[in-house]
């Protein structure tokens, strides 16, 4: 595995918690944590944005007092998103809060990361980038990243169309370094299979947003848990991005969801779509094609755990010539 040393003996199962716009919270980074999975939020999410030097602070405080009052457990180091974009006028006071405050990872989303990359560096982060395709793998590449996040069919949110079992191999021939995938990965059997692809490490956000202690709505949660994969949408017109979306929200804030226009990707907006006062994130709702896999909303610690528990059995199961689904519908039992 071509793991960074910061991951190497602080993850209790190859997890990365994806950073969920509205959704990831300090509360849910600091259990994702402790649990031994990389945790994750947006900077944007600390808003107004000296908010954002109030989270850092309560993160790293709460996760280094975790870590020495139980040096026998593995505590993931955590993660903040920056979306590298014209229209995130707050960039570089974010960047530079995360030189100040040394945040272990930065993921950064759209553009190349030429910002954030130098400063990561300053201090030893780490810097992610999100990629769809071969050409944004090499671009980030070129900025000195230290791992890609191959965002591929099925992912939620802004994703791509490639199916895993297309890029992950074609960014294995050019590149040995670290290696996140995502795409509908639901269970621990799915980050099994994610490194048997050639990924190092799963990303999952679907799964969290229905937690106990993700910031979204009653309704948002019932909702993934009520879905299906052939109930999400894929369409760039709520941000100018190609993304999957709930198509039950969709149908909610009054388009048809099987009859929607194209958006001018030139003109990102991260707002609504059509003639719909309903914005993307906060009223249509992404979520991966995992959803059928997600029946309810326990804590971030219990999915973890859950989560391991399947990746150990689907593990036992390939050893010992048994079919997965059987030794996940035992470890389940």
């Amino acid at each position: 595995m071509a793991l960074p040393a910061l991951l190497r003996d602080t993850l209790s199962i190859p997890v990365v918690g994806a950073p969920l716009f509205i959704i990831s919270n300090p509360d849910l980074v600091i259990e994702q944590c402790k649990a031994g999975v990389v945790g994750s939020f947006p900077a944007l999410n600390a808003r107004p944005k000296e908010m954002l030097e109030e989270w850092l602070k309560r993160i790293t405080g709460e996760l280094g007092e975790y870590k020495a009052k139980h040096p026998d457990k593995k505590v993931a180091p955590f993660a903040v998103n920056q979306i590298v974009h014209a229209s995130n006028d707050r960039l570089m006071h974010d960047v530079e809060l995360c030189e100040k405050y040394k945040v272990p990872i930065q993921i950064t989303s759209l553009r190349a990361p030429d910002e954030v990359v130098p400063s990561a560096h300053r201090f030893g982060g780490l810097v992610f980038h999100d990629v769809t395709n071969v050409k944004h793998a090499k671009r980030a590449l070129q900025a000195g990243v230290d791992g890609l996040i191959l965002v591929c069919a099925g992912a939620g949110g802004h994703a791509g169309a490639l199916s895993p079992f297309a890029l992950v191999p074609e960014v294995r021939q050019f590149y040995d370094g670290c290696l996140l995938l995502s795409g509908s990965i639901a269970n621990g059997a799915s980050v099994l299979a994610a490194q048997a692809l050639g990924a190092d490490l799963a990303y999952l956000g679907t799964r969290f947003i229905a937690s106990k202690e993700g910031n979204a709505t009653d309704a948002n949660k019932q909702c993934i848990i009520d879905s299906t994969g052939e109930e999400i949408v894929y369409t760039n017109l709520f941000t100018g991005v190609h993304g999957n979306y709930l198509k039950k929200s969709v149908a909610a804030s009054g388009l048809d969801p099987d009859d929607l226009p194209v958006a001018d990707k030139s003109k990102m907006n991260f707002g609504s779509g059509g003639n719909s006062k309903a914005k993307a994130w906060r009223d249509i709702w992404g979520a991966g094609q995992g959803v059928g896999q997600i029946h309810d909303a326990p804590p971030a610690a219990e999915i973890v755990a859950r989560l391991k528990a399947e990746y150990e059995a689907a593990k036992a199961a390939l050893l010992s010539g048994e079919t997965v689904p059987t030794r996940l519908k035992q470890a389940a039992e």
